[in-house]
């Protein structure tokens, strides 16, 4: 059951599926790796506008709230504002095999497209504590194998592709996701989130306004241990999509909402936890960046008006906020590298302390 199904006060309308995949066009795709005792991770993969139209550029934009973490093809977001490709989200050594994956997707799918340059936007997060990140277990055919699954639908959550070994606030954490509509006069669109949630310390962890961490402090094997990463540490990533009609600019203003969102769960914001968001809109198509072709022209985008914006910020930290608690929700107890646990949230325990 996700978070809302056990009855918490989540604010906000969302989308049919309560998904990044409300967007339409937008498709998710996982590889998930789990072998033996050491390997606990994957890929996952999101497609802006569907495989189809996948090198149709989107108007994008970025934003870190802590820079120890990684998402490559930034400088060239920054500079033109704009992001096609599928967007791979893995774990933090496991960045160069999906980024080769990306190439070669393309190859094979569009090799017209590939036949100038490639700078695929993939992020990552650290999930050393349940799984060997050392070990070249992610390889480009599992990130190949992320794109080809991609879908519309329902989003798995939890422990799948690239969230399989993440940890959240000291609970086994992984993916989420969920949307929101916003009206705009005649016309609704819609923001979705997907998150990788690999962050927090327990005591940090909030939920609908409650602080329970320290209620919860109980059976925390990631923190209690010795030589374990710090509370707080690990990373979190965040797809921010909208069909609504934005500039870069704007794109760029929803990704700076995202830790709004976030600080609703508890988190302050560790050094040690890479926080990168990136927020993109379907609501035109960009020219593309690569050499041009024809004869000189222009481009015309109609958008929302800034001083219209602020519904759409609040669907982001509406929507951020509920793909944290989704994540956490979703996950179950998982064992892994040297017999290392992972507790999942525990939802009967929790659920008293928000009645109260």
């Amino acid at each position: 059951m996700r978070a809302r199904e056990h009855g918490l006060r989540l604010t906000g309308e969302t989308g049919p599926l309560n998904a990044i995949t409300d967007v339409p066009g937008v498709e998710v795709g996982y590889t998930t790796l789990i072998e033996g005792d050491d390997v606990r991770t994957g890929v996952t993969a999101i497609l802006p506008r569907g495989r189809d139209e996948v090198h149709l550029p989107c108007a994008a934009g970025r934003f870190s709230l802590n820079g120890n973490g990684e998402m490559t093809g930034s400088a060239l977001l920054d500079e033109t504002g704009t992001l096609s490709l599928p967007v791979l989200i893995t774990n933090t050594h496991a960045i160069g095999p999906c980024h080769r994956g990306v190439i070669d997707w393309v190859a094979r799918e569009n090799p017209v497209v590939a036949d100038q340059w490639l700078l695929p936007v993939v992020a990552e997060t650290w999930d050393g504590y349940l799984n060997d990140i050392n070990g070249p277990h992610v390889r480009p055919e599992h990130a190949v194998a992320a794109i080809d699954a991609a879908a519309p639908g329902p989003v798995a959550e939890g422990s799948v592709g690239g969230g399989t070994g993440m940890n959240c606030y000291g609970f086994k954490g992984g993916n989420g996701t969920a949307s929101r509509r916003v009206r705009h006069g005649d016309d609704t669109y819609t923001v979705g989130v997907f998150l990788q949630a690999n962050f927090g310390g327990r005591s940090e962890l909030t939920v609908c306004g409650t602080p329970v961490g320290e209620a919860l402090a109980e059976d925390n094997p990631m923190e209690d241990g010795l030589r374990q990463p710090p509370p707080g540490a690990g990373s979190v990533i965040v797809v921010v999509a909208t069909d609504a009609p934005l500039l870069p600019g704007q794109c760029t203003a929803l990704a700076r909402r995202v830790p709004l969102g976030l600080a609703r769960t508890g988190t302050t914001g560790s050094h040690f936890s890479g926080d990168i968001f990136l927020a993109f809109s379907t609501g035109n198509v960009l020219a593309r960046s690569d050499f041009p072709q024809g004869e000189p022209g222009y481009e015309h985008l109609r958008h929302i008006p800034w001083n219209r914006m602020d519904d759409f910020f609040t669907a982001v930290v509406q929507a951020v906020e509920e793909a944290v608690l989704n994540a956490l929700f979703a996950a179950t107890t998982m064992t892994g590298r040297l017999g290392r646990r992972s507790p999942a949230l525990p939802v009967e325990k929790l659920l008293p302390l928000l009645n109260r």
